[in-house]
């Protein structure tokens, strides 16, 4: 259970036994118009592992995490999540798969402002098929495990942003997914309510095993990952280890 979250000074370092990748982009690029937003870039992420993408605004870092998502598709290269070619999957499959593998959270949060947020919360199991009772019945325990018990009956537009985003980041987490796709997600966040949002992700992530693509321009948030990865006009500039 996740009650008093830990810092993120406390998150582990990664084992130096070499694993296989569970997701890797080799090659990468990807073109919208005349404009090259990805220039060749390889990217690897081992299971259990948080990988902050950071650079600039327009440096590519978003295009990056939709290929590595199967959200587009590159021009050349190839995206292979535990062995599987996304590019050989039809539309249907990824789709699939981003409903039970992946997860996602965004700046915005992206609830959906019609729902309570256990609804918000229970979508993405209510999208592969379970009944609505049961899919509220397992996400229900997030509020407790996220500090937003009581929130449950409430709509987006009744909560603060840092509540919003811990729903958001239930939504991500109900599912129990092999790679969190996390792009800004406190960029709209005051510094205490990012901070929070950060040590519950990294927390619930080491806890079920959930490996960690971080999208974010912010040191402090990139300082929550094991190594950083700097992507600078397309292609990545620099690695280091957070």
């Amino acid at each position: 259970m996740i009650t008093t979250p830990a810092r993120h000074t406390e998150v582990p370092a990664l084992t130096r036994v070499p694993r296989p990748a569970l997701l890797a982009g080799t090659g990468l690029h990807k073109r919208f118009g005349r404009t090259e937003a990805l220039r060749g870039i390889d990217l690897e992420l081992s299971p259990g592992e948080i990988v902050a993408v950071m650079g600039p605004s327009g440096s590519g870092k978003s295009t990056l995490l939709h290929c590595l998502a199967g959200i587009v598709l590159p021009d050349e290269g190839t995206v292979t999540f535990d062995g599987r070619d996304l590019q050989r999957l039809g539309e249907g499959e990824r789709s699939r798969l981003r409903r039970t593998s992946f997860g996602f959270i965004f700046q915005f949060g992206q609830l959906v402002p019609e729902l309570l947020a256990i609804e918000n919360v229970a979508l993405p199991l209510l999208l592969n098929g379970i009944g609505r009772s049961r899919a509220e019945a397992i996400a229900a325990p997030w509020f407790g495990r996220l500090g937003i018990a009581g929130l449950e009956r409430r709509r987006p537009g009744e909560m603060s942003g840092g509540q919003a985003q811990r729903i958001a980041l239930a939504r991500a987490l109900v599912t129990e997914p092999a790679v969190v796709f996390a792009d800004e997600p406190t960029g709209s966040l005051d510094s205490l309510a990012g901070e929070q949002v950060m040590e519950l992700l990294t927390t619930a992530a080491a806890e079920l095993g959930t490996s960690i693509v971080l999208v974010t321009h912010e040191p402090r948030v990139a300082a929550y990952a094991h190594r950083e990865v700097v992507v600078r006009d397309g292609r990545v500039s620099g690695l280091e280890a957070a």
